[in-house]
C-alpha cells in the first residue's frame, strides 16, 4: 500500500497599499455557504478597503456578495474541494509609499489545540510573514506562538455549538497593526471576557 501524498499548495501572493494612512481590513471566515442574514450590514457598517475569507466558503456566491462591499482575497478550505480557482494559501503585503508594513499568510487550517502547526509556521517564516491569518476551528483567538502573531476571526456562518457569530477587522497603519473581533448578531465589539 502506497502512502497518500499529500497535493502541492496552490500559493497566490498579493500587495495592497494603505488608502489616506490607513488600511481596515474585514476577515471572514467558515460562511458554509450560509452566512449570518446580519453579515452584509455588519461588514459595511466598518467601511472595509479590503475582505479576506479564510476558508471554508461553500457556495462561492458568498464571496460576490461580499465582493459588493470591497475587493475580496479567499482561500480554499476543507470543504471547497470543487473551488479550484482558489489557492490554499495566499501572502499578503501591506505597504505605505515606502515599505512592507505588515506580511500576512492566509491560509484555512493553521492552528492545532492552541498551536500553530509545524508546516504553516516553516512557510510563514520561509515567507517572512509575521501574522498568520487563519479559520477551520470556528473559534475566535488573537495569540502568539513561536513569533508568530496569530488571528482566526471565528465563523459567520451556521453556529457551533455555543460558539459566538463573530468575523474580525484588522486596522494597518504606519504605527502598527491592530486586531479586534465584532459580534454579527450585535454589532458590538466582542472579546472572549465578553461571551455570555
Amino acid at each position: 500500500m502506497r502512502a497518500k501524498v499529500a497535493p502541492p499548495l496552490v500559493e497566490a501572493s498579493e500587495a495592497v497599499a494603505l488608502v489616506d494612512g490607513s488600511l481596515r481590513v474585514v476577515v471572514v471566515a467558515d460562511t458554509h455557504s450560509s452566512p449570518h442574514p446580519e453579515l452584509g450590514r455588519r461588514v459595511a457598517a466598518e467601511r472595509p478597503h479590503r475582505i479576506l475569507h479564510a476558508g471554508d466558503v461553500g457556495d462561492l456566491a458568498v464571496l460576490a456578495a461580499l465582493a459588493e462591499h470591497a475587493p475580496v482575497t479567499a482561500v480554499r478550505g476543507n470543504i471547497d474541494a470543487r473551488a479550484t480557482d482558489l489557492p490554499d494559501v495566499v501572502l499578503l503585503d501591506v505597504r505605505d509609499a515606502e515599505r512592507v508594513l505588515v506580511k500576512l499568510l492566509l491560509t484555512h487550517i493553521a492552528v492545532d489545540r492552541g498551536r500553530v502547526r509545524a508546516e504553516v509556521g516553516r512557510l510563514a517564516r520561509e515567507r517572512g510573514a509575521g501574522l498568520v491569518v487563519c479559520g477551520h476551528s470556528h473559534v475566535p483567538f488573537v495569540t502568539r506562538d513561536r513569533g508568530l502573531a496569530l488571528f482566526n476571526p471565528g465563523s459567520v456562518g451556521p453556529r457551533r455549538f455555543a460558539l459566538p457569530i463573530v468575523f474580525g477587522v484588522m486596522e494597518v497603519t504606519s504605527a502598527g497593526v491592530s486586531l479586534r473581533h465584532v459580534d454579527c448578531e450585535t454589532g458590538l465589539s466582542w472579546s472572549p471576557a465578553a461571551r455570555g
